[in-house]
């Protein structure tokens, strides 16, 4: 049994415990506001610049004069996945879900037959990937050292798959990150950006596409859009895991703050409880004594 000592500084433990926990929820609200607006403001440019890459690809007359990272290769035997998690722990099961969700996807590739290759950007994706899937790990990626990520991490990224993809190391691209809905809500994506999936559509939806005019030449555009989208695509990612991680942080920071009260109620219930054994003892010690007198 644990003396009264032993309870106080379980006690003394769990109370700074829950100090730390509630200030990185504090920490963890504050950041989200500003997270969840970028991702916001963010989806409605990332969303138009793919319809705009699909209804491009509905467009084409003859793929096999239409770029590469557009309409593909023709194969699709080799697969790049590229995963985007946190650096950073303590923030429920956002990064679990999200290697959760690519396991999925590797164990269909692998079981298919199909070549896979691995890219992780974020140090927890690549801890818990690497016990199982290592030998498909190409690349590792960690971002741990910058305070925001910007375009320009985008764009080096999307620069390395580019080149791989010029090198014909791979046909088929997808990326994985975790769309942010709520605090206590966020949907692990799998996101096709080489080549850009087709859309089914309808005779009467194809008749009312947009139609586009280009100037200058439709492959001059295409040189220059095709890469700007796969950074775009990567970029969003990159936004909604941050509102994603924050949201998740704050729910998972607010249990444990909760958690860590339930713990020091008990404790503290338990440390009375013992306290009056003493007491009780001690006082019948000293009436036994007073009584063989």
């Amino acid at each position: 049994m644990a003396t009264l000592k032993d309870l106080r500084n379980r006690i003394k433990s769990v109370k700074s415990t829950q100090k730390i926990t509630k200030a990185m929820k504090m920490v963890a609200a504050a950041k989200l506001r500003k997270a969840q607006d970028r991702a916001e403001k963010g989806r409605p440019y990332s969303d138009k610049m793919n319809s705009i890459i699909t209804n491009l690809k509905a467009s084409i007359v003859n793929p096999s004069s239409a770029p590469k990272l557009l309409v593909g290769n023709t194969k699709s035997h080799k697969h790049l996945c590229v995963v985007m998690t946190a650096d950073r722990g303590l923030c429920g099961g956002f990064n679990t879900n999200i290697c959760r969700r690519a396991r999925i996807f590797f164990n269909d590739i692998i079981n298919s037959g199909k070549e896979l290759k691995i890219i992780t950007v974020g140090s927890k994706g690549n801890d818990q990937l690497k016990r199982v899937y290592g030998k498909y790990i190409v690349e590792k990626i960690s971002f741990k050292d910058l305070k925001k990520i910007t375009i320009n991490e985008s764009d080096e990224i999307t620069t390395k798959i580019i080149d791989m993809f010029k090198e014909e190391e791979f046909d088929v691209c997808t990326i994985f990150y975790s769309k942010f809905k709520s605090v206590i809500s966020q949907d692990p994506q799998a996101q096709q950006i080489i080549p850009i999936p087709s859309e089914d559509t309808s005779e009467d939806e194809v008749s009312t596409q947009t139609q586009y005019d280009y100037e200058p030449e439709e492959e001059e555009i295409l040189e220059n859009l095709l890469p700007k989208n796969i950074s775009t695509q990567i970029f969003k990612g990159f936004l909604e895991n941050d509102a994603s991680e924050q949201g998740s942080r704050m729910s998972a920071m607010d249990n444990a703050t909760r958690n860590a009260g339930d713990l020091i109620n008990k404790l503290t219930i338990n440390y009375n409880r013992s306290r009056q054994a003493v007491i009780t003892k001690e006082l019948i010690e000293i009436i036994s004594g007073a009584e063989s007198l």
